[in-house]
């Protein structure tokens, strides 16, 4: 059974992203493990107040009981959804976000994390800065990140970016088996720049390994990356964008703020961020 990590601040855009970690659950057959997470105050030793640690108790125990009147809400949501039988367990943790997730998803042998994203722009406040940025640099598991307006609907279309070299193999194959747990394409893109040194023999050679799967490859001639991708998850009806984590500042500059005010017009789908091997 998959172990999914769906951190959440019990909030609207949180409790939207709870809808597609439900409904990814069901596609991979996986569990539910929610976490919720508080800064208490930091003070210093020589300046403790005499009531310092009730202040601390009385902190704890108010997000324990809000804890405690989100959880049913959620499983409210899951039985609205007749997904009620998906496993739900949770943990609260005081501290540092990032950390937690980084502990939990070791911890407790973590396959994938779903996170929602807010903002104005969803892409843009999901990458440059934000949490869910943090924690796709943070974790060695693929992490869906759903923006605010991504509204859930049955996938049919997997968007895959490639640069068709050896190490995109084992995510797209993973990719696959999801796709195929849903019964949908996976529509792989290869942007081929000026720059581009892939061989037609490579492209062919990935085509006949992969014929006898649900998969189809798009290859477009353009030096503008990023829009690419942007006219791609558009116009080919994308549901989920899956992709490969390059380098640390890959999600940052691909969504920068200039190119989504571009591009605000673009449905706005989940992503997938997956790491490439090795």
């Amino acid at each position: 059974m998959k172990k999914i990590l769906f951190p959440t601040d019990f909030s609207e855009v949180a409790n939207n992203a709870f809808i597609h970690a439900l409904e990814f659950a069901k596609i991979v057959k996986g569990e539910l493990l929610l976490l919720h997470t508080f800064e208490l105050p930091i003070v210093d030793n020589q300046f403790i107040p005499d009531n310092y640690y009730t202040i601390f108790d009385s902190l704890q125990l108010a997000q324990f009981d809000m804890f405690k009147e989100e959880i049913p809400k959620l499983r409210e949501l899951a039985k609205k959804r007749n997904l009620d039988h998906i496993k739900l367990s949770h943990k609260l943790m005081d501290g540092d976000l990032i950390y937690a997730i980084k502990q939990v998803v070791k911890e407790e042998n973590i396959d994938f994390v779903v996170m929602g994203t807010s903002g104005a722009t969803g892409w843009e406040s999901f990458f440059v800065g934000s949490n869910t940025g943090s924690v796709v640099t943070a974790v060695d598991v693929p992490v869906l990140s759903v923006p605010a307006e991504a509204q859930y609907d049955k996938i049919k279309t997997i968007g895959f970016t490639t640069r068709f070299r050896e190490k995109d193999k084992a995510p797209l194959k993973q990719v696959i088996k999801i796709a195929k747990k849903t019964l949908a394409e996976v529509n792989c893109l290869y942007v081929k720049t000026n720059k581009s040194d892939v061989s037609d023999e490579t492209i062919n050679q990935w085509k006949t390994e992969f014929e006898k799967e649900p998969v189809k490859f798009t290859i477009i001639n353009s030096d503008l990356v990023k829009e690419t991708i942007m006219d791609f998850v558009s116009h080919k009806n994308i549901d989920i964008l899956a992709m490969i984590t390059h380098k640390r500042n890959f999600f940052s500059e691909l969504f920068s703020p200039s190119l989504t005010q571009k591009v605000s017009n673009t449905s706005v789908v989940p992503v997938l961020a997956m790491h490439e091997e090795g």
